[in-house]
């Protein structure tokens, strides 16, 4: 039986090493994360008792809990999506997705040109947890009560059938009107309110916080592309 070069032999034990290596560093990493978000969460816990003693309104406190609790998020994100992602920079990272919050107000259809520029559409929302992780994100962007974000659904085609971007029909299970939206009013646009936007000031447990409004309406938007397996 011919024996194999040894200079072969060498090569193999080598790229053992490296994917050895590169499965520990992967690992290492992980673990790092899992240390930094468990950190994350307990000074969280401690500056929200700190605060619920307090007897007058410390803004510092609240900002640096708001920090804390974004910055455990975005850990927390990776460590629970399955794999390691990227996106680009501006892009927050969720799911296996990537969210741009913009900063300018555009009319519904001025949004979704700027999202599709970007490589992205406006978002489409297709779970519970996905509503809950921009209700928050949306909350804490908003700089009032009419500080909200358009999202890619719209009836503009058909009064009362509601479509999001990609075609598909708005599903019964995942309906989060606030109040008694969608209201559909014909004050200041004849066409009606035929474009949805999110948010609320304060947290809603029912995560319900989809208003309808004039598509014409300048607004801020949520646009949506998927991540790129990090390598």
């Amino acid at each position: 039986m011919m024996s194999r070069p040894q200079s072969y032999i060498e090569g193999e034990t080598d790229s053992w090493h490296a994917k050895s290596s590169t499965g520990s560093k992967v690992k290492a990493e992980r673990v790092a994360l899992l240390v930094l978000c468990l950190l994350l969460a307990a000074a969280v816990l401690i500056i929200y008792r700190l605060s619920e003693c307090a007897t007058f309104e410390n803004t510092k406190t609240r900002e640096s809990l708001k920090k804390l609790e974004e910055l455990r998020m975005k850990s927390q994100n990776v460590l629970t999506d399955g794999s390691f992602y990227k996106c680009e920079e501006g892009w927050e990272k969720h799911g296996g997705k990537c969210y741009y919050f913009s900063i300018s107000q555009l009319s519904w259809k001025q949004s979704r040109v700027d999202c599709r520029a970007k490589g992205g559409d406006l978002v489409k929302i297709d779970s519970r947890e996905e509503q809950a992780f921009l209700e928050r994100r949306v909350r804490q962007l908003m700089k009032e009560g009419e500080d909200k974000f358009w999202i890619g659904l719209t009836d503009s085609a058909v009064e009362g059938r509601w479509l999001w971007v990609d075609g598909s029909l708005l599903d019964e299970s995942l309906k989060f009107w606030a109040g008694k939206e969608p209201n559909n009013v014909t004050e200041g646009d004849p066409d009606g309110e035929d474009c949805v936007r999110m948010g609320e000031e304060f947290e809603n447990k029912d995560l319900k916080c989809w208003f309808d409004q004039s598509c014409l309406k300048p607004q801020r938007s949520i646009c949506e592309k998927a991540g790129v397996t990090a390598t």
